[in-house]
């Protein structure tokens, strides 16, 4: 993901590449961002976020829960926005980033695709006119070395649709089935979770009523979406000196 941001930064006409962090076991450590695409850039990857981030504006996180925090109280101190598509935070981790927004711009969104979000906006659309009479089922797969599950895009469909139902998904999601389950429950949201291979990331939302069934999906064959959002969401804070936005925002979806 991080050689796909920074060639695509590179392509930008709007942004340029100032930083580039990794882990400090790394072997890219000390070495050129852009080398792999046989560019000098001048920008060496680095493991100290203070350093890596002197000269920095917006910063791009996919990483993991830990890292993104570390990185959040780095950006707040120093000023720098942040586009974050890390999933798997807990409710305290998104309260901190809640908090880190009344001093710098933040988008986060679970999935910084295009297409996603605007499945999400059909999904919101659906669920307001199936709001009886529908089991909704959310099924998602992703490669096998996603260590979260479900995934951070299945849960927002499920936020979504709970919302736009007047309701809350804690109170509706259930996220496993096993031996004597009994019938199901009405006004409940199931999900699946499948890992495996290469999958990048499909998701399906069913609603399936008596007679006819209605499926949303978006399939990813690449993460260009996921890079191409990011981008747009960079664009999107460069007027923002802070507040917490989402990828609707962004889109211009709300």
């Amino acid at each position: 993901m991080g050689r796909m941001l920074i060639e695509a930064i590179r392509a930008s006409e709007h942004c340029v590449l100032a930083g580039a962090l990794d882990v400090a076991s790394s072997p890219a450590i000390g070495t050129d961002a852009t080398a792999f695409l046989g560019h000098a850039s001048g920008v060496q990857i680095t493991s100290n976020v203070h350093a890596g981030l002197k000269n920095v504006d917006v910063l791009i996180d996919f990483t993991r829960p830990e890292g993104t925090m570390n990185h959040l109280a780095v950006c707040e101190e120093l000023g720098v926005q942040l586009v974050i598509g890390t999933t798997g935070l807990n409710a305290e981790q998104k309260a901190r980033i809640q908090e880190a927004a009344k001093k710098i711009g933040i988008v986060f969104a679970p999935n910084m695709s295009v297409g996603v979000n605007v499945a999400l906006k059909l999904l919101q659309e659906a669920a307001k006119a199936m709001d009886s009479g529908y089991d909704i089922e959310i099924i998602e797969a992703h490669h096998h070395h996603k260590v979260d599950a479900p995934s951070g895009t299945a849960l927002k469909m499920g936020e979504v649709i709970a919302e736009a139902q007047g309701t809350k998904l804690a109170d509706r999601a259930v996220y496993e089935r096993y031996g004597d389950t009994g019938a199901r429950k009405e006004g409940t949201i199931g999900f699946a979770a499948i890992r495996g291979g290469d999958i990048v990331g499909d998701h399906t939302v069913m609603f399936c009523g008596d007679g006819e069934r209605i499926e949303i999906s978006h399939k990813s064959s690449s993460r260009a979406g996921y890079v191409r959002g990011s981008l747009r969401a960079v664009g999107y804070l460069a007027d923002k000196q802070s507040g917490q936005y989402d990828m609707f925002d962004v889109l211009n979806l709300k």
